[in-house]
């Protein structure tokens, strides 16, 4: 399934917003405008659906809790609302399915969290109403719903295998190399890369040596002196990523992952995911700790995974900073969103017709909209003191 538009009512920044998708979308704005925000909704709801201990009051509590979740903007509403529209076919614009879920604080008593909300539509059927009978003579059903249920979502099983495909990675290079010593406990998913060798440790050994084949071929491109890449594994088991450099003895260069450069493992972790899965992929600031020059080339390399893919593609999410990202004339215009902060939140809107005429004329996103997002007032950060 595709992902067709996302409207949100109450949900951190956002009193109220709705996005339309592209195949590949962008997700521009200044800081704190919600682009980390916005993302983390389809988090959530994979979080819901996760077979392994998910569903929604642990979704919320990782969160921090309704109060974290809900728009400080919204004074008295105290419902938080996510539907999400999906097609089956990827250049359909019908809506062939849609799902629903509002959820509240009780507001006496425990103060548990309630489902106010729950529905699921398909092909404009409904085939799911809640709050329904059962629910209203045990309110306890309420603290569940019916996406997380392998028994009550058998109809809709497709929506919640959606959500589970969802792939989030956003790598931090020093969490990969001093895993180990760093310790502690490693947050579900790992998003943040720190078990990224054990990722690619249990991938089956034939489509790793294929996904790393690949990877070496951009590698070879953007990465000073570099010849090859291998997977192995120490004396211990433990799993390493390990790289061949241009030396003046034979097999000298080798270096493992703590050698890297953070734009290295950043590049590594990027091109993996793209190859990993099928589903919804988030990327978050892919630029950081790269050149320029090849964060100018990344929707080439969307582009490349896309084409190399057979049958179905992926939709891809991205927020940026990167002006250099931007400025690549293979951008979609119609994949920009704008997120504006405000006094009553955070807006979210596509390229004007202005902007579109600008963009016709020859000119990128880097010139036409991004110049948009700078912050107010930011020359005058010069006369702090």
């Amino acid at each position: 399934m595709y992902l067709k538009n996302l409207k949100l009512k109450n949900w951190r920044n956002f009193r109220e917003a709705e996005i339309f998708p592209a195949q590949i979308s962008y997700l521009i704005g200044p800081n704190a405008s919600g682009k980390s925000n916005l993302m983390d909704v389809f988090r959530f709801m994979r979080d819901i659906c996760r077979p392994d201990g998910g569903g929604l009051q642990k979704a919320v509590k990782d969160r921090g809790g309704i109060q974290k979740l809900r728009c400080l903007h919204h004074r008295r509403d105290t419902e938080v609302s996510i539907e999400v529209g999906f097609s089956e076919k990827q250049d359909s614009d019908f809506i062939d399915w849609k799902y629903l879920l509002a959820f509240r604080p009780e507001g006496k008593g425990a103060q548990r969290l309630l489902v106010s909300r729950e529905e699921v539509w398909c092909k404009n059927r409904l085939i799911l109403q809640r709050p329904n009978t059962d629910d209203g003579e045990d309110s306890l059903l309420l603290t569940e719903t019916h996406l997380e249920q392998t028994l009550a979502n058998r109809e809709f099983r497709i929506i919640s295998d959606f959500f589970s495909e969802i792939t989030y990675l956003h790598l931090i290079p020093q969490l990969l190399r001093y895993g180990d010593q760093i310790g502690g406990n490693r947050l579900e998913e790992d998003p943040f890369g720190q078990g990224f060798l054990e990722r690619l440790a249990t991938c089956q050994k034939r489509t790793r040596d294929v996904r790393l084949r690949k990877i070496k071929e951009v590698l070879s491109l953007a990465v000073p002196q570099f010849r090859d890449l291998r997977f192995t594994k120490d004396h211990q088991g433990h799993p390493h990523l390990e790289a061949l450099y241009a030396h003046h003895r034979p097999n000298a260069g080798w270096q493992s992952e703590e050698h890297f450069s953070d734009g290295t493992l950043r590049l590594i972790g990027i091109l993996w995911v793209l190859l990993e899965g099928r589903g919804l992929l988030l990327l978050e600031e892919p630029e950081l700790s790269l050149h320029e020059a090849i964060v100018e080339q990344i929707p080439l390399f969307l582009d490349r995974a896309q084409r190399d893919r057979s049958g179905k593609k992926r939709q891809i999410l991205i927020s940026t900073h990167s002006e250099a990202l931007l400025r690549n004339p293979g951008v979609d215009a119609g994949g920009i969103m704008v997120l504006e902060p405000g006094t009553e939140g955070s807006t979210i809107r596509k390229v004007s017709e202005n902007e579109d005429k600008a963009l016709d004329a020859g000119l990128t996103i880097a010139d036409v909209v991004f110049p948009k997002t700078r912050p107010k007032g930011m020359e005058q950060m010069v006369l702090w003191e």
